[in-house]
């Protein structure tokens, strides 16, 4: 099992232990207010409150682990499983692969911007394989099935997720918003404080929670097994490079 696909199993399951916790406490509730222990402080309703809003926080962890991890492993990809050299990548991760040594994307001085080029410069003129990459992945705090579908995109990568899954993910989960993206902007309005953990668990139940696990999770399970596919398949290399092509040996 790889390792971002054993993370993702990891991260999930945390979360499942902590709504089995809500659970029995839900169940507690019913026979009056439940305590820590027999004699043991009273759990109030505002910290029952708190308890339940922060499941959004563990969904909102699991889906920007579970998408870095990824983009991550797609991209170490092509150093474990080469050699391979700039002329081997697909077009759009060549072009990610100049922007990770080019430093394209960040603000540098002039000499650093030009220590970056002949970096890149060498790099070609000595035809060297490609022994460093890094994807730029951006989108902190801000990662939904739109970003997803994306940075997919950027990769050159067509995400294929499960119609019914797809649709379930698009499915407005509360204020006409999709899971992912009910659980990006309650996660954004709890970290600049716009929302407080009270107000964010009010009028929420286990059960409620469960249900947009399950659709977090069904829809992150198809991404891992996407990008799982991909990197099996050699998509980071243009098709006349890969390992399964006549002409190339694994």
């Amino acid at each position: 099992m790889s390792d971002f696909v054993q993370l993702f199993n990891e991260r999930l399951q945390e979360i499942e232990a902590y709504l089995d916790l809500l659970a029995a406490l839900e169940q507690q509730v019913q026979q009056g207010p439940p305590s820590i222990g027999r004699t043991g402080p009273v759990i109030t309703v505002q910290q029952q409150k708190i308890l339940y809003s922060s499941v959004y926080l563990q969904l909102y962890n699991l889906v920007e682990s579970t998408v870095s991890r990824c983009i991550e492993a797609f991209s170490n990809a092509v150093i474990e499983r080469g050699p391979w050299y700039p002329s081997d990548l697909s077009t759009n991760l060549r072009r990610e692969w100049v922007r990770c040594t080019a430093r394209t994307h960040t603000e540098l001085n002039y000499e650093n911007r030009l220590a970056a080029a002949f970096e890149l410069c060498e790099h070609l003129v000595q035809s060297l394989p490609i022994s460093t990459f890094r994807i730029e992945k951006g989108g902190g705090g801000n990662w939904d099935d739109n970003s997803i579908q994306d940075i997919s995109s950027r990769l050159g990568l067509v995400l294929r997720i499960n119609q019914d899954i797809y649709r379930s993910i698009k499915r407005p989960f509360r204020n006409d918003q999709g899971s992912l993206v009910f659980i990006k902007n309650l996660r954004n309005e709890l970290a600049h404080g716009s929302l407080s953990f009270a107000e964010c668990g009010e009028g929420v139940t286990v059960s409620d929670l469960r249900e947009l696990k399950e659709r977090t999770a069904s829809y992150l399970n198809e991404v891992v097994q996407f990008f799982q596919k991909s990197i099996d398949d050699y998509e980071f290399l243009l098709p006349d490079r890969r390992p399964s092509h006549p002409s190339i040996s694994a």
